[in-house]
């Protein structure tokens, strides 16, 4: 009898054990999937135990501060050692893969094709591109407007071939720019002071302007101060560094031309397009230029035409130019104009003023009229190397006849959340009017979560910034502020074109393909946001091409900003560990239990000469 009572109390004891760890698993699994879900309070105290221990804790190692060379401490984390890239030739000091000079020579000088992009295929450089000797960080706004360290872009040129026009000075260490440009030569102040008696730019109404053949892109420079943002472009021409000074300065530039191809912006994107002596032949091939303007120009927006030809009678003899090539250049750009339903608002001086009408109701006059040629794609943001041609964009369907098509925008800063019309009509897949606000209010999350990591973003050493796969703009408008810019870059390859509705909260951004090189200058932007970069281009390019190109266009002890899965992240350090930069892998905000991770990374200070240098 004892033997079994024994036996029947182990047995007890056993089925007690085995409840209890059971018990034990469940609940612990529940605890577990409670947390992951972003409702559990165990990684909010574990973020409140980090911050406890002083905030400069969650980065020890790194340094945000420029210093010129200063030492940055290395990464704790062991890994195997990463490929070395050695830096490139010094003459590869401003390098511009898809605007190389010697390349773009073999191609046709028709049209403005040799100053298109022409990136290369096999011959990709790989290497690092060295800064010249002597560079320094830029001056911080305002005051980088006016001064460019003469070591950044040492070439002299401008200063001779537009001394007369105050394009830029050199004096002593600095270039100084007094705001002039060839068609004001007084200052861009007073000329914009002359639009804004026309145009409707001081009451936020204005905010997108695409300035074609911006020089130095003093325009921009000085509609800043306005609450006007402008995207300026320029080709890499005789005009030796005009984009790179404008990147420089701190303004908002591309490298790019009006020739045979789209230009990479959405349709309906600008409040206003400018030329000032841009030298594009307006009225040539059947005015197809103009119809590439219209196609950006959002309904309602303005067209400036700011010399040649305009007030040609009065002018001709001073641009040495004959009467009657400036008579029929004229009578052309007027013929092309009244075809797109543009109405002339202002001719005084050199300076004329157009304005697209508001919607297809109001210009139904040339629905008969056998030039109008409409467009026949279905879509008019497909834009990447796709070929221009002389045919005109349709405006969107609906409305009544005094409504503006695609809904009108608010003026800014109320359009950088208000209900986008893109997104307000379904006309972006997946995304409603809900779904986009719970978006917004995720960005402003991620954005303060940075501003904790690198408590430098908001503080004005960080002018230049790019978001390398922008979405909706989440990431710029919760940075907004008049101490930065962003260029919101939308993938080609990305699920959603979303760069339209980038622009329609007053925000401005360009298309791009990561498999190739971008349309700027080496060093020209100070931040760098890659979320989802690596994970979206997995097996479409080399992880390696893209981390170069971003090391190019980083500004020696620039930032970097990557939010990625942790595994791809894991690939991204092992080989930035090569090239110079200084890593740190922080949890996502909402904990250590999120697989979506952020690496942040500065690129260390050096020059050409410095160290061992690449035969390439």
């Amino acid at each position: 009898m004892a033997l079994k009572s024994s036996s029947a109390d182990g047995r007890t004891r056993s089925s007690i054990q085995i409840f209890i760890v059971v018990g034990l698993c469940c609940f612990f699994y529940i605890l577990g999937a409670w947390q992951r879900s972003g409702f559990g309070k165990a990684d909010n105290l574990a973020m409140e135990i980090t911050k406890s221990t002083g905030d400069c804790n969650i980065i020890p190692n790194l340094s945000f501060e420029t210093h010129h060379g200063g030492e940055v401490g290395p990464d704790d984390d062991s890994e195997s050692k990463p490929k070395i890239f050695q830096p490139c030739h010094p003459r590869f000091t401003d390098y511009t893969p898809c605007q190389d000079q010697k390349r773009a020579m073999t191609f046709s000088r028709e049209n403005m094709v040799y100053r298109e992009r022409h990136c290369p295929k096999d011959e990709k450089l790989r290497c690092l591109i060295p800064a010249p000797k002597g560079y320094v960080t830029p001056f911080p706004w305002p005051k980088s407007r006016d001064y460019v360290p003469f070591a950044n872009a040492p070439y002299k040129s401008l200063t001779v071939e537009k001394a007369i026009q105050n394009w830029v000075q050199y004096e002593g260490n600095v270039f100084r720019f007094p705001g002039g440009g060839t068609q004001f030569p007084q200052g861009a102040d007073k000329y914009i002071n002359q639009l804004a008696s026309v145009l409707p730019i001081t009451n936020g109404t204005v905010r997108t302007v695409l300035d074609t053949g911006c020089g130095v892109a003093s325009l921009g420079a000085y509609l800043w101060s306005r609450n006007v943002i402008t995207m300026s472009f320029a080709p890499r021409d005789s005009h030796e560094a005009q984009v790179q000074f404008a990147l420089e300065r701190g303004v908002p530039a591309v490298i790019g031309v009006i020739g045979t191809v789209k230009l990479p912006y959405p349709s309906r994107a600008f409040d206003m397009a400018h030329c000032s002596r841009c030298l594009i032949p307006w009225g040539a091939n059947d005015g197809m230029y103009l119809m590439e303007v219209d196609r950006v120009l959002r309904p309602g927006g303005y067209w400036v035409l700011s010399g040649p030809p305009i007030n040609w009678k009065n002018n001709y003899k001073s641009w040495q130019r004959p009467k009657e090539e400036l008579q029929e250049e004229q009578r052309k750009i007027e013929e092309t104009a009244k075809l797109l339903c543009w109405d002339k608002k202002y001719e005084n001086h050199e300076m004329a003023i157009w304005q697209k009408r508001v919607n297809a109701d109001t210009c139904r006059g040339r629905q008969d009229d056998s030039r109008a040629n409409f467009c026949k794609s279905a879509d008019a943001d497909d834009v990447w190397y796709k070929k221009m041609e002389a045919c005109i964009t349709p405006y969107p369907d609906g409305g009544s006849s005094d409504e503006v098509a695609g809904e009108e925008l608010k003026v800014f800063p109320e359009r950088l959340y208000a209900f986008p019309p893109r997104v307000a009509s379904g006309s972006v897949p997946g995304v409603s009017v809900q779904t986009y606000r719970e978006y917004n209010n995720e960005w402003k999350k991620h954005v303060n979560a940075y501003k904790k990591i690198n408590k430098l973003i908001d503080s004005g050493r960080y002018r230049n910034i790019m978001d390398m796969n922008a979405g909706l703009g989440g990431f710029a408008a919760a940075l907004q502020s008049p101490k930065l810019w962003v260029m919101n870059v939308v993938p080609t390859i990305a699920e959603k074109s979303t760069l339209g509705v980038i622009y329609e909260r007053g925000l401005i951004g360009i298309y791009h393909d990561w498999c190739e090189a971008f349309s700027t200058y080496p060093r020209t932007y100070d931040l760098i946001h890659a979320s989802g970069v690596f994970s979206l281009y997995k097996d479409k390019c080399d992880m390696e091409d893209i981390l170069l190109e971003m090391d190019r266009i980083l500004r020696p002890e620039g930032a970097v900003i990557f939010r990625d899965e942790v595994d791809v992240l894991i690939k991204v350090r092992k080989v930035v560990g090569g090239m110079r930069w200084d890593t740190k892998m922080v949890d996502h905000e909402d904990g250590p239990l999120v697989p979506e991770k952020i690496l942040v990374a500065v690129k260390q200070y050096w020059v050409a000469g410095g160290n061992s240098t690449s035969t390439q």
